[in-house]
């Protein structure tokens, strides 16, 4: 008889197993249509409440990438600044192995021309008056 009741006792174990997981599951089943009553009672509040959360994590997020967009093109500016550099450099350099003259070398020779062209109208302004000069004294 010990037999039997080591298995009535086990059955009646189970029993109250069974039941605890029933009581569970029911207890998990209410606090779900609980938590749906709630979701439809207050998801007004809760979706105007997750529309302001959404705007302020966008507005964040354009901040952050005007931000990026701005340091971006201040890098961009002085690599393109550095690269030009660079290309001027190297035209300069061509130019020069090409004997093309430089700007500075034009100017030069536009000045010493404009003071060639100044000193050759005076000379001859007075080459003009001392020949008149000498005609009138001839006469």
């Amino acid at each position: 008889m010990a037999k039997k009741s080591k298995k009535s006792a086990k059955k009646g174990g189970d029993y109250v197993r069974v039941a605890q997981i029933q009581g569970s599951a029911n207890e998990i089943w209410l606090a779900g249509l609980g938590a749906f009553g709630y979701a439809q009672k207050e998801g007004g509040m809760l979706f105007d409440a997750l529309v302001k959360q959404g705007e302020a994590i966008q507005k964040r997020a354009t901040k952050t990438a005007g931000q990026t967009i701005a340091d971006v093109k201040v890098t961009a500016s002085k690599s393109w600044g550095k690269l030009e550099k660079v290309f001027e450099a190297g035209v300069a350099n061509a130019l020069h192995t090409l004997n093309v003259p430089t700007k500075k070398e034009f100017d030069k020779l536009s000045r010493r021309v404009a003071e060639l062209g100044s000193a050759t109208k005076r000379r001859s302004v007075a080459t003009a008056t001392s020949h008149k000069r000498r005609r009138s004294s001839q006469s």
